[in-house]
This record gives C-alpha cells, structure tokens and sequence, in this order.
C-alpha cells in the first residue's frame, strides 16, 4: 500500500517528467521524494522564485514537461513572481504543492491556493480525495502538457497521508493529443493572399517553434522573409533569408524589410506591441493574417486581413500542398539577390556602425557584447534577464536555434535571469550556457549563484553593471535618481566568495582572463563583471516605455 503523496509522484514519473526543482520543507518532502524515487531528477534551488523560474526555463529549452515542487501557503507565495511569468508564457509546467488541511482553519499556512493560482492566469487543480488521485493528478498533467498550462495542483496534508487505492499504471494512459488542422476555406484564403504578394514576411512566435520545417518549406516556395518575435529567436538561425527578431531588437535593415512588407503572416504570435514595435513595423496598406491554435489570440492586438484557427506546422503544410499544386518552381518574390546580400551584410545589429562609447573605466555594451559573441562557442545557450540592458545580449548574441535562447519577459520582472540560466543549462546539458543581466536583477537573484556552483555549471554571467536600475535612470531624465543609483558593487568579488570565478572587466584587454577560462576545463560559474559605459538609454528603451 502506497500513501497518495507517493501515487502522485508514480502518476508524474510514469506520464513523464524531464526534471523537477523546488526547495523542500515539511509540507512536500513526501511529494518531492516520491517524484525523486520514481527516477525525476530532481534540483534544490535557495528560493522558491528561482526554482519556478529554473522549471519555466528548462520546459521552454527542453520541450519536456517540468515540475516545482513547493511546501503549502508560503512556498507557494514565494514562487508567485516566477509562476506568473510561466503562466502569462504558456509554460507547460506543472506545481506540485502541499495545502493545509479543509479542517485547519485556523493554521499559519492557510490561502485560497486555487484563487491565487487564477489570478495570475495558471489552472488551478487539486487531488480532491485518496479515490480520485488517479483522475487528479492525470487531469493536471494533461491540462499542463495538451493545453501548454501552468497548472498548479495542491494536494492537502490529510490526503497526502491517506492510503491511495491500487492501481496499474494501464490506467494511466493518455489519449493522444491531435494537431488542430484549420479549415479547407481559411488554407484557400492564405494560399490566395501569399500568390498576390511581391513582399511576404513571415513571423514566428512561441506558438510555432515546432514548425520550423514547415514553415521554411513555405517562406522558400512562396518567397517570404522569415522573422521571429523574441521567445522564437534561433528558430531561423541557419536561413539565408532571416531578419532575426523582430520589433524593438530588429536591426535598422530589418525594421526596414518588414515595414515595406506588403502580407504578413504571423504563426503562433500575437502581433503585441513588442513584437510590432507598437504597429510602426505594419504598413498601411500591409494585410496581415495571423495563424494560431486558439481563436481567442486572432486580432487580439491589432486589426487583421485574416484569421486562420490551426496548428502552424499542419497549416503551413497544408497551404504549401495548395501552393504547389499552383506553382510548380518556387516563387523568388522578397527573397532577391539584392535583398539577400543586404540581410548578408546588415540583418544583424553587431553589423551596423554605431559609435564607441568606451572609456578608459567602462565598455561600451555593444563593444563587449560583439566581443564576446566572437569569443564564447558558438553553441550556447542564452538567457537574458529584464532591464535597460536587454538588448544587448538579445541582438549582439547569436544563437544556434530555437533552444538557444531563453527570454523570460512576459511579466517584465527583473531578477529572472539567473535562475533562467540555470533552468536551460540543466535542459541543454551540451551547451554552454549564458546569461545576459544588469546589476540590479543580477543582485537580486544572486543566492542561486550558489545553486549553479553546487551543480558544477559552466555558466558565463555576463553582467552588465552600470551601478544604477537603467531602465528608470535614462526614462526619468532631469528627476532625482538617488533612490535608482547604488554605489559601484564588485560583482567578481562576491561571485568568488560563492565559489564562482570573478573577472572584472573594463576594456578589452580584460577579456583575456575569459579566453583563459574557457581554454581550461570549466566546472563553476564565471561573472564577468562588466562595467558598462552609459548608452544615453537603449534605442529599444522609447518603445517599451510607451507600453507602460
């Protein structure tokens, strides 16, 4: 006889789990040894609001469900920040979370946890009783994985520790999940718009990072541009004919191509403020046409042509059987040898000409970030944090696909990145991993340092450090800025005394101590402290604040 803390954790391992985090206190040890037992690896993060982010990260970089696992009432708040952001992001990411008794009124842990899992957008389940844990627990996991939820399932002390009934692991099998196949009507109306074309551009967002094949199939016979928004970034990595990411990180030449678009069709992307830099990148007289598996994300930021309900990969694959059947060549239209020599030579931002700010005490961040990308392998990971910053690591950092880089920027918090970091290391074990971050969210996060030092994680942290919340300082021009500046803090310092290495770097000249890290074998962190000269506020930092 099992208890039901440890058929849930049968239930978790045998549906499958790639790796579950959290930090363990009375309320889930149970649970979290029953996942450990049933073979999930299993990290113990220092806060809870970096373990949900670990467990964010790794879903998104590894295609694998995670879990976090975390004690009732105040584990749970704790990791509210980090959850809200896998929820607003459609993580598939499952909580795994002890509750008070029905009975325990009366207790310091006590909170309406399904209340507070639906306000911030994820699903809130529980296991209702030792007879129903089976039906419980695979509904969470189905709602999680099929629906790509963040759900948060509480499983109450009392029932924890109750007898579960038997079962086979038969019975928890899973009907399979169909691809949603879009209607015969709305494939003739999208095969009719891209042949009246000339400059098509396609835009891939979170919603179509399984559809890489499909849709290069598509763009190469259609003649379409391909673009991502930030989430997709890498998806297009190797095309001749990528314009990177596009809205407030797109290079002059890439706005500019995807402004003189006369379709665009956005996969799996909802076309937001970011993405279309607040509508400047659409054309007056551009028809824009978004495909998508759920009707309520069509037209949900911006007027639009055409609206097709269906999975990108089917959709696109359908359009391309119709289009052949109409064209038998592929169709040069966008894709010129004009254009490709110009994406060639200025799709990216490290290529276009900007002036070096650097002085003899700080670097000029697009300096260091164009060194670096030259000087780390180029098969890495990138996780970037929130801030004034951002989009240096973004835009200067290639990346070799859609898993290599991890953008955790839909709650717009700071503080994420680290944790992020960790959470794409663990899930791409064969690359090295990097973080992008300020100071701030850097020092705000900076307990899970530890974390990666236990783990032996080679993991560049490239800490962009100019003393200050930037973000505040270059918006509020002329205002006080007392309460947003700090004094100079030695990041390197405080990385070795977490067992990290530490170089400080204020010219070029200061990278060697880089190439010397990574020409010697790399079992800890490395904080490359990086003491930014002042960008006058990043060109991207106008757009953003106009959303706020």
């Amino acid at each position: 006889m099992t208890t039901v803390a440890g058929a849930v954790g049968h239930i978790l391992a045998h549906l499958g789990v790639g790796h579950a985090f959290g930090v363990v206190g009375s309320g889930n040890f149970h649970l979290t040894n029953a996942l450990r037992r049933g073979g999930v690896p299993f990290t113990a993060a220092r806060h809870e609001g970096g373990a949900a982010t670990m467990a964010d990260a790794y879903a998104r970089m590894s295609g694998q469900l995670a879990v976090l696992t975390t004690h009732q009432g105040c584990g749970l708040t704790n990791a509210v920040t980090g959850l809200t952001e896998a929820a607003k992001s459609r993580t598939p990411l499952l909580v795994l979370t002890a509750d008070t008794q029905a009975s325990a009124v009366r207790s310091n842990f006590r909170i309406d946890q399904d209340a507070l899992a639906r306000s911030i957008g994820a699903v809130a389940e529980r296991v209702h009783s030792p007879a129903s844990v089976v039906a419980d627990t695979v509904r969470a996991y189905r709602t999680a994985v099929h629906e790509r939820r963040t759900v948060v399932l509480s499983v109450p002390l009392d029932i924890q520790a109750a007898d579960a009934p038997a079962f086979q692991d038969a019975d928890l099998t899973l009907p399979p999940a169909h691809p949603i196949r879009p209607d015969a009507a709305s494939v003739l109306a999208l095969t009719e718009l891209l042949t009246a074309a000339q400059r098509p551009v396609f835009v891939a967002g979170r919603g179509a990072r399984s559809a890489k094949a499909e849709l290069t199939a598509l763009a190469g016979a259609c003649g379409a541009l391909l673009a991502t928004s930030a989430v997709a970034h890498g998806l297009f990595a190797a095309e001749p004919f990528n314009l990177g990411i596009s809205g407030g990180f797109s290079s002059p030449l890439s706005a500019s191509l995807i402004r003189e678009a006369d379709v665009i069709v956005a996969w799996g992307c909802t076309l937001n403020m970011w993405t279309m830099r607040h509508g400047q990148l659409i054309g007056p007289d551009t028809r824009v046409v978004q495909v998508d598996e759920e009707d309520a994300a069509l037209g949900s930021n911006r007027p639009i042509t055409l609206g097709v309900r269906g999975d990108c990969a089917q959709t696109a694959a359908d359009v391309l059987s119709v289009w052949n059947s109409r064209h038998p060549a592929p169709q040069t239209r966008y894709r010129s040898a004009q254009v490709a020599a110009a994406i060639a030579q200025h799709a990216r931002w490290r290529d276009t000409q900007t002036a070096d700010l650097s002085t003899g005490e700080r670097i000029d961040p697009r300096v260091l970030s164009s060194a670096l990308d030259d000087l780390l392998p180029a098969e890495r990971t990138v996780s970037v944090d929130s801030g004034n910053f951002m989009g240096y690591p973004s835009a200067y950092l290639s990346v070799p696909d859609e898993f290599g880089f991890c953008f955790t920027q839909a709650f717009q918090s700071i503080g994420l990145g680290l944790a992020s970091a960790i959470g794409a290391a663990l899930a791409q074990p064969t690359r090295l991993p990097v973080l992008g971050s300020g100071d701030g969210g850097f020092l705000m996060a900076i307990s899970e340092l530890e974390t990666a030092v236990r783990l032996r994680l080679p993991l560049v942290c490239i800490v962009y450090n100019d003393a200050a919340y930037g973000a505040e300082v270059h918006h509020f021009v002329g205002d006080d800025h007392t309460a947003v500046r700090f004094p100079d803090t030695d990041l390197a310092a405080l990385a070795r005394g977490f067992g990290a290495d530490g170089v400080t770097v204020r010219t070029l000249d200061d990278l060697g101590a880089v190439r010397a890290w990574l020409a010697a074998p790399q079992h800890r962190p490395l904080v490359i402290d990086a003491k930014i000269a002042s960008d006058g506020g990043a060109w991207w930092l106008q757009e953003a604040f106009k959303g706020h």
